[in-house]
């Protein structure tokens, strides 16, 4: 029988007493201590289990995953530790999330487009009714093929992509399967917002119409302003950070594959976001109960 838990767990009580534990057990007090250096302290051994739990959580993120979004899933999981205590264990195990790079400013405004009205006015607070604000953007992707372009439709208050595209130009149909992808999916009530830059994709005719026809309201940001649209930015520096940005890609087919299942498989379902107490968009919107604007 190992005697030497009860010697801990009368060791940890306040009247607890080493040398009447073992003389009571017939132990040595040599024996316990030299038994208690190889097993390592409670807190050593607590770190070790944490550790592997830390090590799992990082991997299932690919490695982008910090110390606050783990501290998150740790606590979901019932398990309540610091965040410095995960971050001091990330530290001493070389894990560490992935930071995003800092926004360039590439939209391309069209000389020809008429005033443009702001409905959003930097107001980028997630809340509880979700199909009321949508923002969007186009960015980049480089191939060994040339280039691959994503347009997205993200909605502001549970920061879910509810509608994205891609195709090898940037034309405006490009943006168009984007919104009109998002309107099927999620059918929001009329007069939906979306929010984009003053680009000319974005101020062209042709999705003047089309958001007409899906009665979606048009809102547009003031030119080289990255924070008048700072969702779709967001959303761009941390997929490029987290997959965009990590490995190179030989074709354009295979890049789609990776942005679906990064996105409909990770982001939308699995991926904590600071901005929504460390949600997921999918566990947000079940928090919220998918309320909807009529």
């Amino acid at each position: 029988m190992n005697v030497y838990p009860f010697i801990e767990a009368e060791n940890a009580r306040a009247t607890g007493n080493v040398k009447r534990s073992c003389e009571l057990l017939q132990v040595s007090r040599a024996a316990y201590y030299a038994h208690r250096a190889t097993a390592g302290s409670r807190r050593d051994r607590d770190d070790t289990t944490l550790i592997r739990k830390i090590t799992e959580i990082h991997a299932r993120s690919a490695g982008t995953y910090g110390a606050p979004r783990i501290h998150a899933e740790l606590a979901a999981g019932g398990d309540r530790h610091g965040r410095k205590r995960i971050a001091r264990l990330m530290r001493a195990q070389g894990l560490r999330g992935r930071m995003a790079r800092r926004w360039r400013t590439t939209t391309i405004p069209d000389p020809g487009a008429g005033p443009a009205q702001d409905l959003i006015h930097r107001d980028f607070t997630p809340g509880a009714t979700v199909n009321q604000r949508w923002c969007g953007d186009i960015t980049y992707i480089h191939t060994w093929e040339g280039w691959l372009y994503l347009a997205t439709v993200i909605d502001i208050s549970s920061r879910r992509v509810v509608g994205w595209a891609t195709a090898d130009n940037l034309r405006t149909d490009l943006i168009d399967q984007a919104l009109r992808a998002a309107v099927t999916q999620r059918r929001p009530g009329p007069g939906v917002i979306f929010h984009s830059d003053q680009g000319c994709q974005y101020t062209s005719s042709q999705y003047t119409r089309l958001a007409r026809e899906l009665n979606v309201r048009l809102s547009v940001g003031r030119k080289g302003e990255c924070w008048d649209n700072a969702v779709a930015e967001s959303f761009f520096a941390t997929i490029k950070t987290e997959l965009l940005d990590r490995q190179a890609w030989p074709t354009k087919t295979l890049a789609r594959k990776a942005i679906f299942t990064y996105i409909e498989g990770w982001y939308n379902t699995h991926r904590r976001h600071s901005s929504l107490d460390y949600h997921s968009p999918a566990s947000w919107e079940t928090l919220h109960n998918h309320t909807q604007v009529a």
